[in-house]
């Protein structure tokens, strides 16, 4: 870590590679050994570390009133104690916070400290209800109780922040303070739930954002007045379906911290990855932690539990590869099962013995996809159970299965400094969208970027007004002419291979695929270059008897193809990404990455070629370049846990190197094994023998003379 001298904190903060969190139980004091934790935090490197204090319940000889200490906790103090050993190991500290919660004293003695439901009835806390009630957000307990809590634990102890969990519920309470201050704010009452989208739910949503930053930087306030250089550190969760504006959010936090702790249901492995990019999209150069937890995150909250090594492990290193710096956490002081220590140990030295080729400055993607909190947060779907998350999800999986270097952008993060590195942007359904929004896309495709969009995307303006038009009509070559009709059912897609159009490569022997599940009534503006997909539409699919087609629409485009200049702009009418997601049809990938190399019309930076799914990622180091290659080739990809690790057969990677460099060593920094590259000018090739599960070809970069 670099030294800290002349270092503001916020800087220090941002500078940690490596993470640790002990979030003490009630019972530990007296029980656990700090001493045990301390050498941990010594064995696993770790720069900096997260250590609860105070909140729902204290850890140290707290003086605020109804700020209750730990039953166990006596005349000790754990925190103090564990705080002074990790200082005098010169590491980073945060003190953990949670005012999710409070006791029934608390609560009798304060009402409008809980959370109060539409019906008016104050709030039981819903794990644990005998004690604990669940409080406001937005009234007196964080605004006011919650603000001496954290001066106090800032006064006392020399950290260098506070991690603040838990408190940004987006549950709707309807308190005295909350509905006085949303009406006058708004001119409106409360809303009675926020499961229906519209007008209101946007407008609670603008008023929830704007309370909880004000909670965010009276906090900040607070603690630069006590100490200068405290740093208020949210846990914010974050990306798409995020409630809080991740633009803000990057814009005052000093590193970004998410909260994604392990796999649970049907999530893909690659989600650790996912919200690593989404988090980049806004922090930009500062630190971005990827908290993970060492046990199983099922809705039955087995808190002391341990999770697969392999799952454990794979989860971690897909965070790496695209960014994050690990961050373990773990519940309770004295653990029930050691499982998990030595795998994240392990992890954590090879990570420091790296670290020289994790500290990235850049991302060398040239394709960047665009998420869209905006249209998340607002958008109704055309058909009820319609996730709008699916549409970013399968384009997503389908990006990784190209092998194609890329990254995320942030809608809210569209001028020339943000995406001219980029030479293609995919639009997945960005239905949201503002004046300065389309006429910032218009700009990038006048300069020549490329665009791949599909549905509504630019439909609706950013408050979720329909247009009568596409905002980007003129940039997608279509004009709408319809609704979005939905269900489709046993509709397909004409292929013209006389076109001899590349989108349609390796669909030769297919004459016709099937279409997607929505679809919206789109003609062509003016000349298209090319149709090579068009309509069959909808036929019965029952009786059997009447299973056939009533005829094709070889008129109607269900691809937009055009060309501006040196960009290239590809609209699907229909819903591809998200039915790619729900299908997973091969027709559908093909069609997907043949328009992603056609639209991006360039060599990627590197290629990787060899059988299995394979993640690639490319980054720059001051002095060296990596290729970070995640082995995803597993029947457990989209359901934990990982039980076993599948070796990948041999890959051929070709690389070609920054303008003005040449390489020196070249290393692979997982296997350890000697890299026989071959080079030729900018060109550097080589072939890896397998990838268990990750591999990281690193190359040193020499000035070229």
């Amino acid at each position: 870590m670099p030294s800290q001298a002349n270092q503001t904190t916020a800087q220090r903060l941002s500078q940690v590679m490596r993470w640790g969190q002990l979030t003490m139980v009630a019972d530990d004091p007296g029980r656990f050994d700090p001493g045990f934790w301390l050498d941990y935090f010594k064995r696993t490197r770790v720069e900096g570390v997260c250590l609860n204090a105070g909140g729902c319940m204290a850890f140290y000889p707290t003086e605020v009133p109804l700020h209750p200490r730990s039953e166990f906790l006596g005349d000790g103090d754990p925190f103090g104690e564990l705080v002074e050993g990790c200082k005098e190991m010169g590491l980073v500290v945060l003190a953990r916070t949670d005012p999710h919660a409070c006791t029934l004293a608390a609560a009798q003695a304060h009402p409008d400290w809980v959370r109060v439901d539409a019906e008016g009835r104050p709030v039981r806390h819903w794990a644990y209800p005998e004690k604990y009630w669940a409080t406001c957000t937005l009234g007196p307990f964080n605004f006011q109780f919650m603000t001496e809590v954290t001066s106090e634990i800032i006064r006392r102890y020399p950290i260098d922040g506070i991690f603040c969990n838990r408190w940004a519920d987006t549950k709707l309470c309807h308190c005295r303070h909350c509905r006085q201050s949303f009406t006058e704010a708004t001119g409106k009452e409360l809303p009675g739930s926020l499961n229906q989208s519209g007008e209101l739910k946007r407008i609670y949503l603008e008023w929830w954002n704007q309370r909880m930053f004000d909670l965010w930087r009276l906090w900040q306030d607070r603690a630069e007045a006590i100490r200068q250089g405290v740093s208020i550190v949210p846990n914010v969760g974050g990306g798409t379906e995020s409630a809080l504006d991740m633009v803000r959010i990057g814009e005052l936090s000093a590193m970004g911290v998410a909260d994604r702790q392990a796999r649970s249901g049907w999530m893909p492995m690659w989600a650790a990855g996912k919200n690593a990019r989404e988090y980049r999209a806004v922090f930009g150069d500062k630190g971005i932690a990827g908290l993970f937890s060492v046990g199983l995150e099922e809705a039955n909250r087995w808190k002391d539990s341990v999770q697969h090594e392999t799952e454990l492990r794979m989860w971690v290193i897909e965070g790496i590869a695209n960014g994050f710096r690990p961050w373990y956490c773990k519940f309770a002081g004295y653990p029930h099962d050691h499982r998990w220590f030595e795998p994240v140990a392990s992890i954590y030295q090879w990570h420091a013995a790296n670290q020289r080729y994790l500290r990235h400055t850049a991302n060398l993607a040239r394709i960047g996809m665009v998420y869209s909190q905006q249209s998340g947060r607002n958008h109704i779907p055309a058909q009820p159970g319609s996730d709008y998350g699916e549409h970013g999800k399968g384009f997503y999986h389908a990006l990784i299965e190209s092998r194609m270097p890329f990254e995320m952008v942030h809608d809210q993060r569209l001028a020339e400094a943000d995406i001219d590195r980029f030479k293609l942007l995919v639009l997945p359904n960005v239905s949201f969208m503002s004046d300065e929004q389309c006429g910032r896309l218009r700009s990038f495709v006048d300069r020549g970027g490329s665009i791949i969009a599909t549905l509504e995307t630019s439909l609706y303006d950013e408050q979720g007004k329909r247009r009568g038009n596409f905002g980007l009509a003129d940039v997608l070559g279509a004009d709408c002419i319809g609704p979005v009709r939905f269900p489709l059912q046993n509709t397909y897609l004409r292929l013209n291979h006389e076109a001899g159009h590349p989108v349609l490569a390796g669909l030769g022997d297919a004459p016709r695929i099937i279409h997607g599940t929505q679809r919206l009534e789109c003609r062509a503006r003016g000349r298209i270059d090319a149709a090579p997909v068009t309509l069959i539409p909808s036929y019965p699919d029952l009786p059997m008897e009447e299973v056939y087609p009533r005829g094709e629409r070889p008129d109607q485009p269900e691809l937009f193809l055009q060309t501006h200049g040196a960009g290239r702009v590809a609209y699907f009418n229909w819903d591809i990404d998200r039915a790619f997601w729900r299908f997973m049809a091969v027709d559908h990938l093909k069609l997907l990455i043949n328009t992603i190399r056609w639209a991006l019309n360039e060599s990627p930076p590197v290629e990787v070629r060899g059988a299995g799914l394979i993640e690639v990622i490319l980054w720059r180091q001051a002095q060296s370049m990596t290729v970070h290659l995640v082995n995803l080739t597993n029947p457990m990809l989209f359901k934990a846990p990982l039980r076993e690790l599948i070796p990948s057969p041999p890959q051929k990677v070709r690389l070609t190197l920054p303008t003005g460099a040449r390489p020196g060593e070249i290393k692979l920094l997982v296997s350890g094994k000697r890299a026989e590259a071959n080079v030729s000018g900018a060109t550097v090739e080589l072939t890896l023998d397998s990838i268990l599960d990750h591999e990281v070809v690193a190359i040193d970069l020499l000035e070229d003379r």
